[in-house]
């Protein structure tokens, strides 16, 4: 795609990074056939090559407006049609930068800007959400039915093995997954043990700092990105083998850090180093003896929902059910896996209608094959999933931790 970017942006590192990856389009729009906005709304401008030029638009000198922004906004960052771009674009990050420019050239109006700061200022502290969750679950009965769908049950998980192993991994323990979910580190621990690896969880960690940066706010998401290396640093220093990500979603951010520090002198190298050690679960088990372990699974099927930052962002389709296969569990074939639930991050608070008809999309597929359960690997996914689905909806971890058979010695 032929460029003509204006002085500012040309002589600047986004804009120097947004021409490259335009650059690499060649228009031939099998990203659309992927696209779930697109296949929803069938209007250009709401699918990847439209937004492309969108993008290019602007960085040309061309009209921006609410419109733009509008169909920017749309735009889950599912990733899906970087799988099927034949030429690599690295779309995900265009639209990151044209949102971020977007955001400097329109104002956007005062309840959108009210809305986007209180996210900010509750989704990456768990604490905060932790304190929301417990008055919402009190005032339960008083909230909208929609409302209530989404409020996630008590999950008790009792103590972790305690660290008893030499080999050890790092557990990025998140805002949200930590307060709503905290049963998934909690399985992944106790299979973990069995295998006889240790998971730690530093103290001072938090956000992995996707909140903030799809947000638009970067400076923000930096802060948190190095907050986090400082609190795993030490224990790298020491020797863990992989810092262990369970929500796929901070994982697709985490192996973003050394990118995204790239230019910062004191973090750059430490963020390099992170990112390489940064794992999904699954691939932290799936080289593992799972033969070792006595899984004794259940009968009936399961469905799993890969989330679009599993198979998209971390290029790791297959992964998961390659290891409930291993481990004797019976899924079942699930038309169109490649598309989004619309969860999204904040999709779902920002999307409203959007989100709903992609979930609704997605559960008919899901439970058409009828599940006795349905499993995913995303925080997100799972909340949003279960606000709709008829069968019970749990991280895949969760299903291996509850199928393992007692131990000689006992688990905690």
């Amino acid at each position: 795609m032929q460029t003509r970017l204006l002085p500012q942006y040309r002589e600047s590192d986004l804009g120097r990074e947004a021409e490259a990856i335009l650059r690499a389009c060649v228009h031939c729009g099998f990203c659309t056939a992927t696209c779930p906005t697109y296949q929803l709304l069938g209007d250009e401008r709401d699918g990847p090559r439209g937004r492309i030029y969108l993008v290019k638009q602007l960085l040309e000198g061309g009209p921006v407006s609410r419109v733009t922004q509008r169909h920017l906004d749309r735009c889950l960052t599912c990733r899906s049609c970087e799988t099927t771009c034949p030429s690599d674009v690295r779309y995900g990050r265009l639209a990151e930068i044209g949102r971020l420019l977007a955001e400097e050239r329109v104002r956007r109006p005062f309840r959108e800007r009210v809305q986007r700061w209180l996210l900010r200022r509750v989704l990456p502290h768990s604490r905060r959400m932790g304190l929301l969750l417990e008055a919402a679950g009190v005032a339960a009965p008083l909230l909208p039915r929609r409302a209530r769908e989404k409020l996630p049950p008590p999950q008790p998980t009792g103590p972790r093995p305690e660290p008893r192993h030499p080999r050890r991994v790092l557990a990025l323990e998140g805002c949200v997954q930590s307060v709503a979910t905290p049963a998934t580190n909690a399985a992944a621990a106790k299979v973990l043990d069995r295998l006889g690896i240790s998971l730690v969880s530093p103290p001072g960690q938090g956000c992995c700092g996707a909140v903030s940066h799809h947000l638009g706010a970067e400076e923000e998401a930096l802060a948190f990105m190095r907050r986090n290396i400082d609190a795993w640093w030490p224990a790298v220093e020491a020797g863990a083998e992989a810092i262990l990500i369970s929500a796929s979603g901070c994982g697709v951010m985490v192996k973003e850090y050394g990118e995204r520090l790239a230019g910062d002198p004191e973090y750059a190298e430490k963020a390099a180093r992170v990112s390489g050690l940064a794992k999904d679960l699954a691939e932290v088990l799936a080289p593992e003896p799972l033969e070792s372990l006595e899984v004794r699974p259940p009968r009936e099927p399961l469905a799993f929902h890969p989330p679009c930052t599993l198979q998209h962002g971390q290029k790791l389709a297959g992964v998961v059910e390659g290891v409930l296969e291993r481990l004797g569990f019976r899924l079942v074939p699930v038309a169109d896996s490649h598309l989004c639930c619309g969860s999204a991050g904040t999709y779902s608070i920002l999307q409203p209608e959007l989100s709903r008809r992609l979930l609704q999309e997605r559960l008919s597929a899901l439970q058409a094959p009828r599940p006795a359960i349905i499993a995913t690997a995303n925080v997100g996914c799972q909340l949003h999933l279960r606000s709709g689905a008829e069968v019970p909806v749990k991280h895949w971890i969760e299903l291996v931790a509850e199928a393992l058979a007692p131990s000689s010695t006992a688990d905690p």
